[in-house]
């Protein structure tokens, strides 16, 4: 049985992640009523948009801080902080209300709204004239004498060589043949690209193209992108698969919705570990067009009206809108469709339509701290991305997270966290966060490929409701490993009470929501925290065999499940009256207690402890952390003889 106090070694890094940066090289600002125009160095000079955060140049310990009570809409795409541990910050200033990051579009006008019968109503789409007659944004896209204006890039020992084809070419006098003698093994290792255009946030293109080549293979999607480092993406494919290339000419069609406004865009084939050694690929007649405004780039995820807590249902074809606010995303006319007996912008003085990208995306990023920001109204995940080391996320909000279609084309399967660490992930924290109504899980950390490594990765003091999970974990496959991993005095209450939950497929409502994991695990902590009420499991893993679930460490939380199954382990359901059947069978949970938490208005989400709350120093002393320099509210940690489970402190003085 372990021990009451608990000591982790070898974990000063995340140690040190407590231990946010605080005296800037440089500091940003961005307002609503500044210019991107100006230096962004003073609140008086202030930067306007997210495109020109995300664009311009930062250096480690630099922060980036928006005005408190404004609101942007769109991605946040940081940058990297220092191997030698100088973080970039994206933070706020001022006063006010958190600064808002949205990750919708608002049709809230009745002009947004065009009747199309049947009590249905329209916003975006492809208007007539919109998809011909359209100019090409690419110089020489028909190689008609040469192949100048484009370029070709390899590396990792990849080898190719290019030339123009003036036989047997599709529809114009040349076309480009790019012959490939060493295939490399990332995508990158081989690149074929023309830049030199502008791209609008946004903006919706199509990109067609013929295309053929000596043995069949699968090619992957073309990138729109920024034509320098950081080489950010600005555009995302609509379905992003790979598709087949054949010996006979095809033409492709893709779209892409644009997420920024630049002029230095790049259309970049990658073809590295994908065109086969040996094999020659042909491209002729490459067009890129900008389709009309004001049309709905990405799949909505969810639609929410007056801000919550009331939401659109979606349905998969025009043909079942039938009921008040049900809702259908046309992929291909770049319009969503309501159901409504009268203009929904008149039914409601708010609508947001939630659209399929991260607010924040932290892909391949290190580094970096967000604090005292609030991300609402996106389809895909809050904060999201694969392959992240050394990130805090801390005194954030995330509302109305998820929804999207996660596979695209006629695929049904929706998805979006709160904050997401995807594959390889290390030194993470998330602290002092508010997560509510997200789709899938207010926080995790999942793989499914490679062997990922994930580790020194802390959840504390965060509060959660009405999501569909509050924390779900898996990783694959079995050479993969997990350890280290704290969830540790969180206040988690009505899973699977959320907008989503009547929705989904398969709705589930789980606290901890452990899925299949055969990755080599350990040092997973699961300590002081609050589990109120789930609508079916409080604690669910029954693809875990038992002896893994007796290896995590669980113990000082306080469960709370009136009815039903709160514990769902393989052949063994246990309800909130089985609990010491559960602890019995498992050797875990030795100070946790099962009573009602003592909140002060789980109603009013006032989750604060009130006197004689069984929570009140009966908590862990988590010696690597501890003491944990101020619980959710900030008040310090402990106020009496030892920590409280949950995310707050009780302090008599503070009643």
């Amino acid at each position: 049985m372990p021990s009451h106090r608990v000591r982790f070694l070898g974990v000063i890094p995340v140690a040190l992640l407590a231990c946010a940066p605080v005296a800037f090289a440089a500091t940003y600002y961005v307002a609503n009523a500044g210019s991107d125009d100006n230096s962004g160095r003073s609140p008086q000079d202030a930067w306007a948009s997210l495109t020109q955060v995300n664009a311009h140049p930062l250096a480690p310990g630099d922060a980036v801080l928006f005005k408190r009570g404004d609101a942007w809409r769109g991605q946040l795409v940081p940058q990297n902080g220092s191997e030698d541990g100088e973080y970039i910050t994206y933070g706020a200033y001022g006063e006010g209300p958190k600064p808002l990051l949205l990750g919708s579009i608002a049709k809230d006008a009745p002009g947004d709204w065009s009747p199309a019968g049947d009590n249905l109503w329209s916003a975006g789409g492809v208007a007539p004239g919109d998809v011909s007659g359209i100019e090409n944004l690419l110089a020489n896209p028909g190689f008609d004498t040469d192949t100048q204006g484009w370029s070709v890039h390899a590396e990792g020992g990849a080898q190719i060589t290019v030339g123009r084809e003036a036989e047997g070419v599709e529809g114009s006098p040349g076309a480009v043949r790019i012959a490939c003698q060493a295939s490399g093994s990332e995508p990158h290792h081989i690149q074929f690209y023309t830049s030199g255009f502008a791209v609008e946030r946004g903006g919706i293109y199509r990109l067609t193209m013929a295309v053929r080549a000596s043995a069949p293979f699968e090619m992957y999607p073309p990138v729109l992108m920024k034509s320098g480092a950081p080489w950010t993406r600005y555009a995302h494919p609509r379905n992003p698969r790979n598709f087949p290339v054949t010996p006979e000419w095809a033409v492709h069609t893709m779209t892409y919705g644009a997420v920024e406004t630049a002029g230095d865009g790049r259309l970049n084939f990658v073809l590295g570990g994908s065109l086969p050694a040996g094999v020659t690929l042909y491209l002729d007649t490459i067009r890129l067009e900008r389709l009309g405004g004001g049309l709905i780039p990405r799949d909505v995820g969810n639609i929410i009206f007056n801000h919550g807590p009331h939401c659109g249902v979606k349905v998969w074809n025009r043909d079942d809108l039938d009921q008040q606010d049900e809702y259908w995303y046309d992929e291909a006319g770049f319009a969503v469709y309501v159901y409504s007996e009268e203009n929904p912008a008149e039914r409601y003085e708010s609508i947001e339509c939630a659209l399929r990208d991260h607010i924040i995306n932290q892909q391949n990023r290190h580094h970096v701290l967000f604090e005292n920001l609030a991300c609402l109204y996106g389809a895909a995940h809050g904060v999201g991305g694969g392959s992240t080391y050394h990130i805090i996320v801390r005194d954030c909000d995330f509302g109305y997270i998820g929804g999207g279609d996660q596979m695209g084309g006629d695929r049904t399967v929706r998805f979006g966290n709160g904050v997401e660490f995807w594959g390889p992930a290390h030194d993470c924290l998330v602290e002092r966060c508010r997560f509510w109504e997200v789709y899938d899980a207010a926080m995790t950390h999942q793989s499914s490929g490679g062997d990922s490594a994930q580790f020194n990765i802390v959840y504390q003091n965060n509060l959660v409701w009405n999501c569909e999970y509050s924390f779900e974990y898996w990783n694959r496959p079995e050479t993969s490993k997990t350890h280290h991993i704290w969830f540790i005095n969180n206040t988690c209450i009505n899973a699977g009470h959320g907008w989503g939950h009547a929705q989904r497929p398969d709705p589930s409502g789980r606290h901890l929501c452990f899925y299949t994991s055969p990755a080599q695990q350990s040092e997973f902590y699961i300590l002081n925290n609050i589990f109120y009420e789930a609508k079916t499991n409080a604690f669910y893993a029954p693809g875990w065999p038992l002896e893994q679930v007796k290896g995590m460490v669980m113990d000082h939380n306080c469960w709370y499940q009136a009815e039903g199954t709160m514990v769902a382990l393989s052949e063994h359901p246990f309800t909130m009256a089985e609990f010491e059947a559960y602890r019995a069978l498992t050797n875990l949970e030795a100070h946790s207690i099962v009573a009602q938490p003592g909140l002060a208005n789980i109603d009013a989400l006032d989750f604060r402890l009130t006197p004689g709350s069984p929570c009140i120093d009966t908590a862990r002393a988590v010696e690597a952390l501890y003491p944990r320099p101020a619980d959710f509210a900030g008040l310090p940690v402990p106020q009496g003889n030892a920590p409280d489970i949950g995310a707050y402190e009780f302090a008599a003085s503070t009643k």
